[in-house]
């Protein structure tokens, strides 16, 4: 196997949630899909072209001293339109973090707290559009 000392890619994104079965039909009403994986305490779906993983954990395991109101780093998922899916989002009972923004030719961010308490960030980048545009990716 070919190793590097590098970050090669996302694997898992983990969500956080106390009712794990509303998250579930939360997401899965979102995704338009249902999980790909469940055990008890956790479910995972596979997204997008490069089949990336967002995985929701009951909150009972998160790590000690994570803490419980939205904070840390915001992941970024490429959508086609960010007004129109930022919009779905707050119908569906998610609140603004930062409304859309255009942070120049090409990007536009927007991220919302989801109904248990995680940053869901969308965005449309056109540098996303061409590395899928040269990979042999669906």
């Amino acid at each position: 196997m070919n190793t590097t000392n590098t970050l090669r890619g996302l694997s898992t994104i983990s969500f956080w949630a106390d009712d794990l079965p509303e998250a579930k039909k939360w997401y899965t009403e979102l995704l338009e899909i249902e999980p790909y994986f469940e055990r008890p305490g956790y479910f995972e779906f596979r997204l997008g072209a490069f089949q990336h993983e967002l995985g929701v954990i009951d909150r009972r395991y998160a790590p000690k001293g994570m803490p419980s109101n939205p904070s840390g780093a915001i992941v970024y998922w490429h959508v086609d339109d960010v007004t129109a899916f930022y919009e779905k989002l707050l119908s569906m009972g998610a609140t603004t973090f930062e409304a859309p923004i255009e942070r120049g030719p090409g990007f536009i961010t927007a991220s919302v707290v989801d109904p248990f308490g995680n940053i869901l960030g969308i965005m449309y980048n056109a540098h996303f559009l061409e590395i899928l545009g040269s990979t042999s990716n669906p």
